[in-house]
């Protein structure tokens, strides 16, 4: 995906705080077709009797209230949806489109190409011959972005103990070759003899193209392992390593399921949406729920620390309310549920690890609406096209958000136990050191972009992906 340049950031140290990163909020219903069989593996019925829906008459923009008694209707939280509508077993899109991750058959001659216009004129052939879904950036730039990443790693690491890395979603396994390829050409010969990379991946079809993408050297595949399994449960890890690790997501971020949160108005109080698809028709439509999961509690509690630490005074407080009730605006919010359960997994089972996390910082001409909306959208002969509404997701389109990354490392330092909520002091973790790079300046520092050069200078590792940026966390006994 190439977006319009964002602005760049100086690196003055090794590590600093990201900035930022602010969205609109818009809010209107939705209505779509869907079949049954996608809606959850393990349907929930309603328990009550009776419920508060609202519909938004976009006229005059307000919201009504009424009641309605369900009949035994299924519903499920949006985060089951989504999950299912991507990785159900049977119809989900990354079980539907085992090959939904496109593998190259040989590495880009980007020195053979005259520019850009020629660069994009062969990733429409490769798109065209392949009839993948997408690309992703480890994948058109091998080896040099995999080389990026183990250089940074190189840097940062404690030698003196082996060197263990995961890596949560691992694509076709190309990133673990690179890695793995660039330890053994560089790094001390005792650092690649140690060290071990565990691939934890959801997919069954995907974790076998890791094990054939690595195992073509022996020396390799005697170091590698691929663990089929969903990384958020915490009981799949085991008990806690001690020893210090890395773990690397490369667009895993965005793939992750999220919850939806509605709002009335400025001041009402965030509501759960749920959805719920009723026994005598196809269609799907949401529910609305006041705030019980314990999950979603949480993530709002993270995102709104800010203004719990600074309470506002009574006369603002007033002035917000008598503005909502003149000029009343429904909010919808993303919540990262997903991302939230992950990083509480992997800081529960590697309470020592250190975090290389890339992904998208905004998404173009997202139709979705609400803060941090996603893009949900299919490929088909090279072209895509976007769906207008999440619930029109049947298995064939991909459903990805955009990763707040001022908010990733909120929640990073509260999984680590370090940031506490509402005086929390049950938590007594470390302080963690991360910064927040654009790719093409993480690149620029770690990589060789000199490598994805074309003949007229034009540089794609450095100059497209400018939606994309790496987040870096590692351990601290800094507690100031």
């Amino acid at each position: 995906m190439v977006c319009a340049p964002l602005a760049a950031k100086k690196l003055h140290s090794l590590f600093q705080k990201p900035k930022a990163i602010s969205c609109g909020l818009v809010t209107p219903t939705f209505q779509a077709f869907f079949h049954s069989y996608i809606v959850g593996d393990k349907p929930i019925l309603v328990s009550y009797s009776i419920s508060i829906r609202y519909s938004v008459r976009a006229s005059a923009n307000l919201c009504t209230a009424y009641l309605f008694i369900p009949t035994n209707n299924v519903i499920e939280q949006v985060r089951d949806f989504i999950h299912s509508a991507l990785y159900d077993p049977k119809h989900g899109y990354f079980s539907q489109r085992s090959r939904s991750v496109g593998v190259l058959e040989r590495s880009i001659k980007f020195d053979q190409l005259e520019g850009r216009q020629a660069y994009m004129k062969y990733l429409d052939k490769i798109y065209k011959q392949s009839d993948m879904a997408w690309f992703t950036p480890v994948e058109l730039y091998k080896p040099w972005y995999a080389h990026g990443i183990a250089e940074a790693i190189l840097r940062t690491a404690d030698l003196s103990v082996p060197l263990k890395i995961y890596e949560i979603g691992g694509g076709s396994g190309t990133c673990a070759k690179g890695i793995m390829d660039y330890m053994m050409l560089n790094a001390p010969s005792r650092v690649y003899n140690n060290m071990t990379y565990t691939s934890v991946e959801i997919s069954p079809s995907l974790a076998e193209t890791q094990r054939e993408t690595v195992g073509d050297i022996h020396s390799r595949l005697s170091k590698f392992k691929v663990e089929c399994r969903d990384a958020a449960d915490r009981s799949g890890w085991g008990d806690a390593e001690e020893q210090p690790s890395w773990v690397i997501m490369l667009e895993v971020l965005d793939n992750l399921p999220h919850d939806l949160v509605y709002s009335e108005n400025q001041v009402s109080p965030w509501m759960e949406v749920w959805v719920e698809k009723q026994n005598d028709r196809e269609s799907l439509s949401e529910l609305y729920r006041p705030l019980q999961d314990p999950l979603i509690k949480r993530c709002i509690e993270i995102m709104e620390l800010n203004d719990n630490l600074t309470a506002p005074s009574s006369s603002s407080s007033k002035a917000k309310g008598i503005w909502s009730k003149v000029f009343p605006k429904p909010r919808r919010s993303w919540l990262p549920t997903g991302c939230l359960k992950l990083l509480e997994a992997l800081h529960g089972a590697l309470p020592k690890m250190s975090l290389i996390a890339s992904d998208f910082s905004y998404l173009p001409d997202v139709k979705i609406p609400g803060e941090r909306a996603p893009l949900v959208s299919t490929k088909k002969d090279g072209h895509s096209s976007d769906y207008d509404s999440y619930l029109d997701a049947k298995g064939d389109a991909d459903i990805f958000f955009p990763t707040d990354f001022l908010l990733l490392e909120r929640m990073d330092h509260y999984c680590s136990g370090w940031l506490k909520l509402h005086g929390d002091s049950s938590k007594q973790g470390k302080k963690r050191r991360t910064i927040t790079l654009d790719s093409s300046l993480f690149m620029e520092e770690f990589g060789l972009p000199t490598k994805t050069r074309t003949k007229d200078g034009y540089n794609p590792l450095l100059d497209d992906f400018k939606n994309t940026k790496f987040y870096l966390s590692v351990p601290t006994h800094n507690i100031k």
